[in-house]
């Protein structure tokens, strides 16, 4: 980088409305995720302009999600590995844009060596203009050498790779390429709320109609879920100011049927934030409900979202496994138990995280899961049901964790979750990210 302070709306020297200008600023996104920083993060340090936010994103997106084939084309390319990560950041932007926009091939290069000129005092101009038309000369080549490199063709870590192919033998493939996609955008209509003049009992279906004359394409799911036929920014979306509809992937709005709350049930959101969940218990049942959060700037937004649709729950910030922090002793009737996870059902959605987690980072997982069942089981009322979730798609954190928990408390009783199977996993495609259900009752 050069010496001087980037402003916060544009990189030193490049027109803030340019190519040029949104590869640079990915670049140091990607160089910071390079370098162990989580994707949200390096964003937010970005300082961007709402305006400019999107096509850095997509940039920063795109490279991240197909980092392991990027990366294969530059080993081919550079003889020696690139010590800038934001040099790598700015080659790893570009190819992925050259190979999704292959029309665009010349304004690409152009721009990317634009992008290079400020940086490192353009010590890097003739190196990013050389590998990348290098890239387009032997495209052919590179692309058949990536077809025959798993870590290239699947966009995964290798030992993330073995894992989906030792527990998904026949569907890891799907699993991976599903992983590399766009997620999808889901709707959650909330009944509770309807148009002013519409009578209660308002449908997913008026509000799918609702979105066609907003120009809105989408279909519905079920009595609440509408999938959207591509992405839209929430503020076209009708009613969602007045909280009549939320965002919430179809995976994770599974969980608030599965707890099967009762109206009047007192019910614990062990780790709620932002919020989701506690709030689709709340639109299906009047609950006394406890929504707890270790993170106070993450709990405030559980805050936020119940105020925008109209909800009530008892919101604490606590470390859910410190029961003298913030239970007064009254037994919960159920308990949601969305525990900390290493998210890789949900990696398309943050597509660092393939690249920042180590496989014993699982370990780590698995431990911390452990310890909140253990806490949380002390608080559940003889006869209640713990819902055990995460976004996880790795044995060691779903079925293997609640076979554990079972084995050590002769009290727990697996009960069937989707239809005479104790456990649940949903594994990301076209309507849904990945996640694992299992209910337990207390004797």
């Amino acid at each position: 980088m050069t010496g001087r302070k980037p402003n916060a709306d544009a990189p030193p020297r490049l027109p803030a409305d340019s190519l040029a200008w949104s590869l640079h600023a990915a670049a140091g996104v990607i160089g910071a995720v390079i370098g162990g920083r989580n994707l949200d993060a390096a964003l937010a340090a970005q300082k961007l302009a709402a305006t400019a936010r999107p096509a850095v994103m997509d940039l920063a997106y795109g490279a991240l999600r197909s980092f392991g084939r990027g990366d294969f084309f530059l080993a081919c390319l550079i003889e020696r590995p690139l010590g800038d990560a934001t040099v790598r950041g700015l080659l790893l932007a570009a190819l992925q844009r050259l190979e999704a926009r292959p029309q665009d091939a010349h304004t690409t290069v152009d721009q990317a060596v634009t992008a290079a000129a400020v940086l490192a005092r353009g010590k890097y101009k003739a190196l990013v203009n050389g590998v990348l038309r290098n890239f387009l000369r032997r495209r052919d080549e590179l692309v058949t050498a990536a077809a025959g490199d798993d870590v290239a063709r699947w966009q995964h870590p290798a030992w993330w790779l073995a894992k989906l192919r030792s527990a998904y033998p026949a569907d890891w493939q799907a699993i991976a390429a599903a992983g590399n996609e766009h997620p999808p955008m889901t709707l959650r209509v909330n009944a509770r709320r309807t148009p002013a003049g519409i009578p209660s009992g308002h449908t997913t279906a008026d509000f799918l109609a609702e979105l066609a004359r907003a120009d809105i394409a989408g279909r519905v799911l079920d009595q609440a879920a509408i999938r959207l036929a591509k992405p839209v920014p929430i503020d076209r979306l009708p009613g969602f100011a007045e909280g009549r509809v939320s965002v919430q992937d179809y995976g994770a709005q599974q969980a608030a049927s599965l707890l099967a709350a009762q109206p009047g049930m007192r019910v614990l959101d062990a780790c709620a934030a932002p919020g989701g969940k506690t709030a689709h218990l709340l639109e299906l049942a009047d609950l006394d409900l406890t929504a707890l959060d270790a993170d106070p700037a993450r709990a405030g937004r559980i805050d936020d979202n119940l105020r925008r649709l109209g909800l009530a729950a008892t919101v604490k910030v606590a470390d859910c496994r410190d029961l003298a922090a913030w239970w007064d002793g009254r037994p919960f009737e159920r308990i949601l138990a969305d525990v900390p996870c290493s998210a890789s059902g949900v990696a398309r959605r943050h597509p660092d995280m393939k690249w920042l987690r180590r496989p014993e980072d699982i370990a780590g997982f698995a431990a911390t899961q452990a310890e909140i069942l253990a806490a949380l089981w002390r608080t559940l009322a003889p006869g209640g049901t713990m819902l055990y979730a995460t976004c996880s798609l790795f044995a060691e954190e779903n079925a293997g964790q609640v076979a554990a928990f079972v084995a050590r408390h002769p009290d727990a009783q697996r009960l069937p979750t989707h239809g005479e199977e104790y456990e649940w996993q949903l594994t990301p495609d076209a309507d849904q990210d990945g996640f694992f259900y299992a209910r337990i009752a207390k004797r």
